[in-house]
């Protein structure tokens, strides 16, 4: 691993205090970069700095509800008083809740579409501002927006989280289109199945709606059926692609959505 990859690279992290977002912040700064871990989960987040403080990197953790506007500015606040600035911005903060089609309620929708959809685009435009009031001299920037495979396709269970994951692309795309004149990239990445604690949830779920009959069986059924790699994926998976995006490596690249899900979505 090159330890100074994202030297330099002060980023923020939604939903960070499990999962992927773990995953990736405790990669960025392994290769250097200071991290803000956010997350509604604080204590969560707060484990993930003591890991990264123990390998003798640079954290902070803050408490973010990404719905909320007045917490996105404070944690991006954060990072700043922490760090000096914001570089990379990655909207990872993400949930899901199966239900059947005809048993999608408003209360489904509207949980859904505010953390995977409103509360991205409350990041990109919260980070925007912050990047701009730095500088388009002292960019690139860098905004990084989790997508999924379910941005390009839809299942009968998961349409709420289907079409929030599909406004992600169009925020990748009218987002790049936006802020390309200030020196800020606009990219994301789409993970398929990953093992991670929102599956195994996902998982009971798929099971109590009756779209699977026992526990383990979606993951594994969808390997079979639908990965050409044959398995799932791990979040060490992703955490490689995600610090593509964030280096200077991915400088002349934006308003892109990697897929990184084994062969299920062929581009």
């Amino acid at each position: 691993m090159d330890k100074t990859r994202l030297e330099n690279k002060n980023c923020l992290i939604t939903g960070a205090a499990r999962g992927i977002g773990a995953a990736v912040a405790e990669h960025y700064a392994a290769q250097g970069a200071k991290v803000c871990v956010a997350d509604v989960n604080l204590e969560g987040c707060q484990e993930v700095v003591a890991r990264i403080q123990e390998k003798g990197g640079k954290a902070i953790a803050v408490a973010l509800d990404v719905t909320k506007r007045d917490q996105m500015k404070a944690a991006v606040q954060a990072t700043v008083e922490a760090f000096g600035s914001l570089n990379v911005m990655l909207n990872n903060a993400g949930i899901n809740k199966p239900l059947m089609f005809l048993d999608i309620t408003e209360e489904n929708w509207q949980q859904i579409m505010d953390v995977n959809a409103w509360g991205c685009l409350v990041g990109m435009q919260e980070a925007a501002k912050q990047m701009i009031a730095q500088g388009k001299d002292n960019g690139p920037y860098k905004i990084i927006n989790v997508g999924s495979i379910l941005s390009r396709q839809a299942f009968d269970d998961v349409i709420p989280y289907s079409c929030s994951k599909h406004a992600v692309q169009a925020m990748i795309n009218g987002g790049a289109k936006a802020l390309v004149d200030h020196n800020i990239t606009v990219n994301g990445y789409g993970p398929g199945v990953v093992r991670t604690e929102l599956w195994e949830q996902l998982d009971k779920d798929l099971v109590a709606i009756g779209k699977f009959e026992k526990q383990g069986q979606s993951m594994d059924e969808l390997a079979e059926k639908m990965i050409l790699m044959k398995r799932y994926s791990y979040p060490e998976d992703i955490v490689g692609t995600a610090s593509f995006l964030a280096s200077n490596e991915s400088d002349y690249m934006t308003g892109q959505l990697l897929m990184i899900d084994g062969g299920i979505v062929l581009q």
